[in-house]
Formats: structure tokens, C-alpha cells, sequence
């Protein structure tokens, strides 16, 4: 597993060596500064590793590996360098005076000097693993140069359902390696959905032998063709847990975990009907009394959408949460527990002469106002353990819990609004393309997904913070997230296309100053190195299209495409006779010149092949001579 990972590391950091000639060293994302030199370091077996601080010998080790794979000879590790001699050195000196997670590089003829502290230094080994060029005569030559980087924002998060879908630890950690790479700092665990409940709790031993098994999954996209009865179960034991939770600490990687009230609780509900709104409670003298009922109708939902069934606002309830909480707790350290919160229909709530009466009795105003009354007993709870919510943006809706902080999803007008009453705000809005769930392309090509359109070009436009707050409500922004929402995606290999190149784009939203942001050069030179150091291992991405086509019609008689290939080693190979490309249509070498009589129209299809054989989608533009006519 070890040497697994490892490979994977070196794969996503490392650029071939045209990235040296980029004004930004290849390196995603784009540093705070970057100011390169004419000189060369020149990095062979000769050169010594020094770790300044024995504290940081695991940010040496790892920079090590990394050599050892790339150049293939290891450093050898001193105290301190000779005067003169060629040495890489990671030094806390002047850390202080940076930023939180901030971090210096220089690159001189004889020495590089990487500083920072904690995740500052764990990021500074981080781009110079990207920066560095392929090896050449047994050296590997590295232009000097000085670069000041650190975060925009302190929250920098990526999102996995593993509700929906289940996916095993190893290739959580390699989720996770893929987030370190790139500077993301927080991993948001969505464990418990109406199809499964993923998390052992000792406690209530049926939500994993009842809640993480459903008997069967919807076939195509909701309302689907049936479902395909085929048991699918799976969960997490509290020892994977822990393993996650250290891996991830390893990589300066904090772990939000998600446990869903009081809607998507379906999975709970199947476990334990006690849990349940269903009108047939009404029938029960106070909310003490233990279940006698059917279990009938109670399942873990085999289809995905939203479900009237949600948790009753009882003594057994809130019990219930609390010992649920109070085991993942002992697991996850984060200073977050996100609490869901989203989705939560109020039909059996109205239904219900218990639930109406709990209104009355509490002075609520209606069903919004028993949900906010749900969100901030729990709060409560969490902060007098020392813990703070997270919650989707409904928990807006009846009042905002005294000390949540919002995750807005449904666009930015809840972020705004939460911001505005001084609470600080995740912006994860579906609105600017953070669903990776959804197409990255218009093509018919696209595997099943949620829907939707999330183009990685739109992505990188986003910026996090709405220009109608005042500059002080800004500063309630505390970051941006991304989310991987797995109804139609069943494994890690499509959690790889759906997240590859995209991540690269919230990264550097996440990460970078916006007056750094360049498109041009982030997609045409810095994404082409990654993907083509990518495509030399078994991760799977989603390859783009060619560069140039921009348009789906265009116009005139007279036609001179220009394209350009997304990787570098990739190929473009195109048609005109409506038929699709493939390694036998034309290859791509110049640009495409044609005239198109008048009334008349060409289709102009394409598809990029990558040097491991990948492929992009088909892309279509009509070359049309039919204006006016």
C-alpha cells in the first residue's frame, strides 16, 4: 500500500520539463509569487538533504521518495551543509513571519531553502515536488528562482458521498493524497444518506446490519428502469475510521465528518423505526413509549431523491443523536461536525398531531421553526462538547443557530444572508459549477450522471466571495468546497473522471489570489503538464477537448481552425464526413482549412487520444454557409 501511494503522489506532482519554461514552474495552484532567474540547480546524488528541525524529518523523507522515484538516487541526509555544497535544506527560520500555511522557496545555484512550519513546509515540499523537471544524464536541472506563497482562504474543502455509493479505505487515502497534493485542507465525509448508513456505532449495532444494506439500486437516471435487487452494503469499521482520520492528519488534511438530521435519514429510520415521523406515531400516548408497530414500509431507499420520512423530534430521538454523536466524537477531532440539515420535507411534520403539538407547546412558529428548534438543540449539544456545526444552507430557514456555520450550496443567496447575520460561510454553490456530479461537457459521450453542467472553465471563474457584502461581512467567508455526490457513480475510477482536471480548478479558487488567476495559462500550459504525468499511471481523469473550439456553430464561407492539444503527447484526430473520429480519421498537424459552398453545411467532429490511450468525448461544431439564406 505504501509503495502504492507513493506512486500515486509522484504522479500527481510531478511535470515533465516544460514546465521549467512556464512563468508559473507548473505549479497548481499558482503561488502568491513566483520570480524566476537565469541560473540552474542542478540536483544529483552529490546534493545533501538537511531537516533543520528533527520535527520536520517526515517533510524530508517524503521529499526524498520522491527523488529516489523521479531521479532515481536518494539524498543523503546531514545536520547541516558544508558551506559549499549543493544542498536542499527545510528550515523554520522567518516562518513566523508568514501567513498561516504559508511557506518560501529559494532556488539558487548551490542551495534550495524551503520555509515554513507545519503545513507551510509540508506545502513548500509539495510544489517543489511539482516544479521539478524530468531527469536528464542522471541530474535533473531546476531554474532559480524565489516564490512567497500562501492560502486565500483557510478552509479549502473537498466533498465524498459515501452514502450512495461505498468506497474503500485504500482508495480514500488516495483521495486524500489527491487533495494534499493540491493544498486542500479539509476532507468532508458524507456518511450516513437514506441509501446507507456507513459508520459503525456500537451503541445502535443496526445501522450498519439493517442501514448499510439496501436491496437493490435504481437502474439509470431517477425516475430509472426498476432497480436491479441486488444487495449493496457496506461500511466503515471506528478502527478505518481512525485510519483515515491519521492518514489524513499526516497530510495536514482535517476530516468534517457528516452524520445527516433530520431528513436523509432514511437508512437510520429502516434501523430503528422508533426514529420515525410516520403518522402511525400518532397513535402513542408521548414519545417515550417503546415501538410496537410494523416495520413495514421502512427500508433503506433503493432510490435516490428526497423522502418524506424523517426523524421525530422526541426524547428518543434526541437521546439517540447524542450517543450517536457522542462515539463520532471520539473519532474525529475536527473543530466541525457538519450536521446536514438539507432536503428535510415538513409533510409528515404537518401530518403529525405530536409533531403539531411539540410546535404549540414550544412556542414555534411553524414546521421551519421545529426544524430550526431540531438544528440548534443539537448545536447546543456539539458546543458544550467543544464542537461547531456545519449545515447546508436550509438551516437558514426558521432562524440560524446562534454559532453554525453555513455551507451554501443552492447558489450564494444563503451564504450571503448567513454572512450578513455575521456567521461565517462555506461557499460550495451548485450554481458555479461545484457539483462534480455533473457533466463536464455538453457531449452525448458523458457517462450517466446527476445532470447539470460544471465545465472546469467554469469552475476556475468562480470567485468565492459576492461582491455585494461589505468588506466586513467578506471576511465571514471562510472558504470554498466542492462536492462529489455519488448517485450515479458506483466507483473510484469514475470518482477519478468526475474529479480530474476540476480539481485542479478549485484549487487554485481555494487557494490562490484572484488577481493571479489566468486562464490561459493555467489551462494551455500548467493542466497539459499535470495530465501528461497523470496518464503515465492507472489513475483515471477526464481527458478535455481540444483547444479552440469554442463554439458549437460557426458561421461564414471560409473556414481556419486553429486547435491545440489539452496534454502534451496528446493527439487530435478529426472528420468531416459526419462519421466519429478515431485513430484512422485524420490526424491533426496544421490548421484545418475548408470552404463550405453556400447552403451548405460540415460537421467538424474531434477527439483527442492520449499517449495511454485515453480519450476525450466527441466534440461537434457545425461550419455553416446557411446566413440569409
Amino acid at each position: 500500500m505504501k509503495n502504492f501511494l507513493s506512486c500515486i503522489l509522484f504522479a500527481l506532482i510531478a511535470v515533465p520539463a516544460f514546465a521549467q519554461h512556464d512563468i508559473n514552474m507548473g505549479i497548481i495552484p499558482v503561488p502568491v509569487s513566483v520570480q524566476k532567474s537565469n541560473g540552474t540547480f542542478v540536483l544529483d546524488k552529490t546534493v545533501v538533504l538537511v531537516a533543520e528541525n528533527t520535527k520536520y524529518q517526515k517533510h524530508a523523507d517524503l521529499l526524498n521518495a520522491f527523488i529516489t522515484t523521479k531521479g532515481g538516487f536518494s539524498l543523503r541526509e546531514v545536520k547541516k551543509a558544508e558551506r559549499k555544497q549543493q544542498a536542499i535544506i527545510l528550515s523554520s527560520e522567518g516562518a513566523d513571519q508568514l501567513p498561516a500555511e504559508g511557506y518560501k522557496i529559494s532556488i539558487t545555484k548551490n542551495r534550495i531553502t524551503l520555509i515554513g512550519k507545519d503545513a507551510g513546509l509540508f506545502y513548500a515540499v509539495q510544489s517543489l515536488m511539482q516544479l521539478m523537471p524530468e531527469k536528464a544524464a542522471e541530474k535533473i536541472a531546476i531554474s532559480t528562482a524565489e516564490i512567497t506563497d500562501y492560502p486565500r482562504f483557510r478552509y479549502r474543502g473537498l466533498h465524498l458521498d459515501v452514502g450512495r455509493h461505498y468506497f474503500p479505505v485504500s482508495f480514500l487515502k488516495k483521495y486524500i493524497d489527491m487533495m494534499a497534493a493540491y493544498k486542500l485542507n479539509n476532507f468532508h465525509w458524507h456518511l450516513t444518506e437514506d441509501q446507507g448508513w456507513r459508520i459503525e456505532i456500537k451503541k445502535y449495532p443496526r445501522l450498519t446490519s439493517v442501514g448499510a444494506s439496501r436491496n437493490g439500486t435504481i437502474i439509470g437516471r431517477l425516475p430509472g428502469l426498476g432497480t436491479d435487487n441486488e444487495v449493496y452494503k457496506g461500511f466503515y469499521t471506528q478502527d478505518e475510521v481512525k485510519e483515515v482520520v491519521a492518514y489524513a492528519t499526516s497530510k495536514y488534511i482535517n476530516v468534517v465528518p457528516e452524520i445527516e438530521m433530520p431528513g436523509h435519514a432514511s437508512a437510520a429510520i429502516a434501523a430503528y423505526p422508533e426514529l420515525s415521523t410516520f403518522p402511525e406515531r400518532d397513535t402513542f400516548i408521548d414519545d417515550k413509549t417503546p415501538w410496537s408497530g410494523s416495520r413495514k414500509g421502512k427500508q433503506v431507499q433503493q432510490t435516490f431523491g428526497v423522502f418524506q420520512d424523517v426523524f421525530a423530534p422526541t426524547a428518543y430521538t434526541f437521546t439517540f443523536l447524542e450517543n450517536v454523536l457522542d462515539e463520532v466524537l471520539a473519532l474525529f477531532p475536527s473543530k466541525y461536525i457538519h450536521i446536514g440539515g438539507d432536503e428535510s420535507p415538513k409533510d409528515y411534520w404537518k401530518e403529525s398531531a405530536y409533531c403539531q403539538n411539540f410546535i404549540k407547546e414550544n412556542n414555534l412558529k411553524d414546521e421551519h421553526g421545529l426544524q430550526s428548534y431540531f438544528i440548534q438543540r443539537m448545536e447546543k449539544y456539539l458546543n458544550s462538547k467543544g464542537r461547531a456545526i456545519i449545515g447546508w444552507d436550509e438551516i437558514l430557514e426558521g432562524g440560524l443557530a446562534p454559532n453554525a456555520t453555513v455551507m451554501s450550496w443552492r447558489g450564494e443567496k444563503g451564504g450571503i444572508a448567513a454572512a450578513q447575520q455575521r456567521h461565517d460561510v462555506i461557499m460550495t454553490p451548485n450554481s458555479a459549477g461545484l457539483y462534480l456530479d455533473y457533466q463536464q461537457s455538453t457531449s452525448p459521450d458523458e457517462p450517466l450522471t446527476m445532470g447539470g453542467f460544471s465545465p472546469l472553465t467554469k469552475i476556475y471563474a468562480y470567485d468565492p466571495v459576492p461582491a455585494s457584502l461589505t468588506p466586513e461581512q467578506q471576511k465571514h467567508i471562510i472558504g470554498v468546497q466542492a462536492n462529489v455526490w455519488t448517485e450515479y457513480i458506483k466507483t473510484p475510477e469514475k470518482v477519478e473522471y468526475t474529479l480530474i482536471p476540476r480539481l485542479y480548478a478549485l484549487a487554485e479558487v481555494a487557494w490562490s489570489p484572484k488577481e493571479r488567476k489566468d486562464l490561459k495559462n493555467f489551462y494551455e500550459e500548467r493542466v497539459p503538464a499535470h495530465l501528461n504525468r497523470l496518464d503515465k499511471t492507472g489513475t483515471n481523469y477526464w481527458v478535455p477537448t481540444p483547444i479552440g473550439l469554442d463554439e458549437k456553430v460557426m458561421n461564414g464561407e471560409k473556414f481556419n481552425i486553429e486547435l491545440k492539444a489539452p496534454a502534451q503527447g496528446a493527439k487530435i484526430y478529426y472528420t468531416l464526413d459526419t462519421y466519429r473520429p478515431s485513430e484512422n480519421s485524420h490526424l491533426y498537424r496544421e490548421p484545418i482549412k475548408i470552404s463550405v459552398p453556400k447552403g451548405q453545411k460540415r460537421v467538424l467532429k474531434t477527439i483527442v487520444i492520449m499517449p495511454s490511450g485515453k480519450r476525450s468525448v466527441i466534440t461537434e461544431t457545425t461550419l455553416s454557409n446557411e446566413a440569409n439564406m
